[in-house]
C-alpha cells in the first residue's frame, strides 16, 4: 500500500492508494522542498487555516489531505460544501506550481466542482489534483476528493499563472 509521507498507519489516510499518482515524475530536489511544506509555508494563509496537510507532490500532481474537524460541518451534520470546494481549489496550486520559478503569481479563473457524497463526521479527506493541459499563461486542471472508500466529488479548474512580481 502507498503510504503518504507524514502519515501514520493509525491515520485513516494511511491505506489511501493514491490513484493517479503513478502516471507523474518526481519533482526536482529544489522544487520538491519547495512545494513538500505546502501549505505550511512561513505565512499563514487559508490553507493551513482551514487544516490542510501536504500528502504527495510530484510533476503536474498533488496530493492533500483534510483531517476532520467539527468546525468544517455544516447545521446538517456533514463537512461544508465550502470545505470541499477549497480542497479542490487548493490541491491544483502545488501541481500546477512546481514547473514556476518562486514567486510566479496563480489565481483561480474558473472552478466547477460536481458534488457526489456527503463527508460524514470523522472522515478525513483526501484530494487528487493534476495538470491536464499547460499554455502560455492559462493551466488547466482535475481534481478528485475521496472520503473512507467512496469519491465524494470532482472539480475542475482553470488557472491564470503570472510571472513573479518584480
Amino acid at each position: 500500500m502507498d503510504t503518504p509521507s507524514g502519515l501514520t498507519d493509525a491515520d485513516p489516510t494511511a491505506n489511501f492508494v493514491g490513484r493517479h499518482s503513478d502516471r507523474f515524475e518526481p519533482l526536482p530536489d529544489e522544487a520538491l522542498a519547495r512545494w513538500s511544506k505546502f501549505p505550511s509555508w512561513e505565512e499563514i494563509y487559508f490553507p493551513t487555516l482551514v487544516g490542510i496537510q501536504m500528502s504527495e507532490v510530484k510533476r503536474d500532481y498533488c496530493r492533500l489531505v483534510l483531517p476532520f474537524r467539527q468546525e468544517l460541518t455544516q447545521p446538517a451534520g456533514i463537512v461544508h460544501g465550502g470545505v470541499t470546494a477549497t480542497l479542490i481549489d487548493t490541491v491544483v496550486v502545488p501541481a500546477i506550481g512546481a514547473a514556476y520559478e518562486e514567486g510566479t503569481l496563480f489565481a483561480t479563473i474558473t472552478m466547477n466542482v460536481e458534488y457526489r457524497s456527503a463527508v460524514k463526521p470523522g472522515e478525513t479527506m483526501v484530494a487528487e489534483g493534476w495538470v491536464t493541459q499547460r499554455g502560455k499563461s492559462v493551466v488547466f486542471t482535475q481534481a478528485e476528493v475521496w472520503a473512507a472508500d467512496r469519491l465524494v466529488a470532482t472539480g475542475t479548474c482553470i488557472y491564470k499563472v503570472s510571472p513573479p512580481r518584480s
